[in-house]
């Protein structure tokens, strides 16, 4: 294997001293801000540093800063959640920055400040995972397990996997990607040892419902997933829970790629090169018809957007295809706030007016009764199946999403209630060789470019 000078690769991933001391120094102010206002107005909560920032494993440039407020177990909910909420508002408005509400199993408070994203979350104190009242809870214990067990060359370790998964498109567990989260990459690394030990292990010896157990608790059998990482700190949660088989897959067919062919540029963004000219000569050659769906994506939180557009997308391709419309493949978009994308490419776009209807058996008398009274004298005998020509409700792709993206019909369609008001407000269905012929910023010739070329990411 050529050598890697990963060396070379951490100095320019891994944070400077100096990013170091700021983001540790702000972290510090933070918790000292939270923990001076919470005694001054009376509140038993204590702030702790948690996450990548608290675990040494934050890749240069991306210091998410996590905060935690640790209230009692006795403290009621509604409580928790209104002085947590609260503290986080204080602290962004003290230090200057601007502060928004969001939701995971509660309300937390999520700001910038400093150029920085700070999360402000309030969670129950516990021991283990037997107090859980929270799924925010078990963070600080995992923040405690990494820090206990995770050597400090390994921390190196954990950041070369975090990038090599960037660059492979493979790295986060929102649903935008679907991929491994960083907790899991730390847990791989302490299963396998290193960077390369995680790929060698991806390479020859993962499959289908991989197993890691630091703890040995036996419990891996509770859980039906690709990959399952049984959280040392909880042994009824599945660590890879948010991991799909697809980025499961990449991962490896990238590990494997990497292996066979070393190459430092795994570890940076991957050059591509696309426009729309040559984008529209590759649709044109595939022989296919290609349509985009566009509209404006629900003012909602990104983790909710995407699984509904992804409903969305594949109940269109369902539909499409029990209408005879076969489908070559599918895919979508979102910027998350003004433009959102599915494209479906057909191998039939096309189809004849008449189509072949089975109707029953000829021994089903009562059956065949009903079915000879709605098509009397059209009907004829295949078989033992009575069989009639009907005509087709839509003969083109273009009048089956005029059909079915209206009021009367759209309930064909299966997606969230957001995206289906969105879609009825204002939505263009475009073909690929006239969406082409509009000027677009790179992200969206970007997911046009990776839809034609899947394997991009994978290889170097």
């Amino acid at each position: 294997m050529a050598d890697i000078n990963f060396e070379a690769i951490l100095k320019d991933i891994k944070p400077t001293e100096t990013e170091k001391k700021r983001v540790m120094e702000l972290s510090n102010e933070l918790i000292k801000n939270l923990n001076e206002t919470a005694a001054s107005i009376g509140a038993e909560a204590e702030a702790v540093l948690v996450g990548s920032v608290a675990k040494s494993t934050w890749l240069a440039g991306k210091a998410d800063i996590d905060i935690f407020m640790e209230f009692s177990l006795e403290t009621e909910e509604s409580y928790l959640k209104r002085c947590g909420l609260k503290l986080g508002h204080n602290c962004i408005k003290t230090m200057g920055g601007t502060a928004e509400e969001r939701y995971a199993s509660h309300p937390y408070v999520t700001g910038s400040i400093e150029g920085y994203e700070v999360d402000f979350v309030p969670c129950y104190y516990i021991e283990d995972a037997s107090q859980l009242k929270s799924a925010v809870d078990r963070t600080i214990l995992h923040t405690q397990y990494i820090k206990k067990h995770l050597k400090r060359d390994q921390a190196d370790e954990v950041l070369l996997l975090k990038r090599f998964m960037e660059c492979v498109g493979t790295y986060g567990s929102e649903f935008k990607v679907g991929g491994f989260s960083g907790y899991l990459c730390e847990l791989m690394v302490l299963e396998y040892g290193s960077f390369m030990g995680v790929l060698e292990a991806a390479s020859t010896s993962w499959r289908y419902g991989q197993v890691i157990d630091l703890e040995n608790y036996g419990t891996a059998e509770l859980f039906k997933d690709p990959m399952v990482a049984v959280d040392p700190v909880d042994k009824n949660r599945n660590v890879a829970a948010a991991l799909g088989l697809q980025k499961m897959s990449e991962f490896v067919v990238a590990s494997t790629n990497f292996l066979e062919n070393p190459s430092e540029s795994y570890f940076y963004p991957k050059d591509m090169v696309f426009d729309s000219g040559s984008i529209k000569e590759e649709f044109t050659e595939r022989g296919t018809k290609t349509f985009i769906l566009t509209f404006h994506p629900p003012n909602i939180p990104a983790d909710a957007v995407y699984p509904q557009i992804r409903k969305t997308e594949k109940s269109i391709v369902k539909v499409a295809e029990k209408n005879g419309f076969e489908v070559a493949g599918s895919d979508s978009w979102t910027d998350e706030g003004h433009r959102a994308m599915i494209l479906v490419e057909f191998e039939t776009w096309k189809l004849p007016h008449m189509k072949k209807h089975m109707g029953p058996q000829i021994w089903f008398k009562e059956h065949q009764e009903r079915f000879l009274e709605k098509y009397s004298g059209k009907a004829w005998v295949e078989g033992d199946r009575w069989v009639v020509e009907v005509p087709r409700t839509y003969e083109s792709v273009e009048s089956f999403f005029q059909g079915v993206l209206i009021p009367k019909k759209i309930n064909y369609l299966r997606f969230g209630k957001h995206i289906k008001a969105e879609i009825l407000k204002e939505h263009s269905v475009v073909d690929m060789k006239d969406f082409l012929e509009f000027t677009w910023d790179d992200e969206v010739l970007r997911f046009l470019h990776l839809y034609l070329n899947k394997n991009e990411l994978l290889c170097r």
